[in-house]
This record gives structure tokens, sequence and C-alpha cells, in this order.
């Protein structure tokens, strides 16, 4: 892992997703998180796969499907409205 890269799990926690990293690494293992990266999507199947700024994440939590493009990788979990920044949707349905 580099500098501009970060495990899925730990920036799904980050940006506030899931309130567990254990969360966030079973829903990439039951294969629910879908990475473009560099226009090829890959089912993710571990924890420990990358993602870097500019890729895009679709993933279904409680039966809801999110697509967001990554925009930064955080330092930390921070409050709603730094993870907020982290990234910005792809999906027109996104609540205010």
């Amino acid at each position: 892992m580099s500098e501009d890269s970060i495990r899925v799990d730990i920036w799904l926690w980050r940006a506030r997703f899931v309130k567990t990293r254990g969360l966030a690494a079973d829903l990439v293992e039951k294969g629910a998180v879908r990475l473009t990266h560099h226009g090829k999507q890959t089912r993710l199947d571990k924890p420990s796969r990358c993602v870097h700024p500019g890729d895009d994440l679709t993933f279904a939590i409680n039966g809801r499907v999110t697509a967001v493009r990554v925009e930064a990788l955080g330092e930390r979990r921070g409050p709603p409205p730094e993870a907020r920044a982290l990234y910005s949707s792809l999906t027109d349905d996104e609540p205010a």
C-alpha cells in the first residue's frame, strides 16, 4: 500500500458508511463491494484491497445500492462533514 492508497475496509469506515472496520470487512468479504479502477470493474473479495482517489465504489447496505467516487483518503474517522468530503455521490437519489 502506498501513500496514495488505502485499504477499502478502512476507507468505508472513515467515510462513515459502516460503524466498525469489522462490519466493513464483512461487507467486502461477502462480495457486496465493486471497485472501478482505471475503467476496469472488479468485485472485491478481501478487505485488504486498496482504493485510490478517483476510483468508483458501488456497494449495497441495508438493501440500498450506493455508488460513490473516492475523492480523498482521509487521515482519521472524523465527524460527518469531514467524512462526506472523502467521496462524491454518483447516484441522483442521495438524501439532502
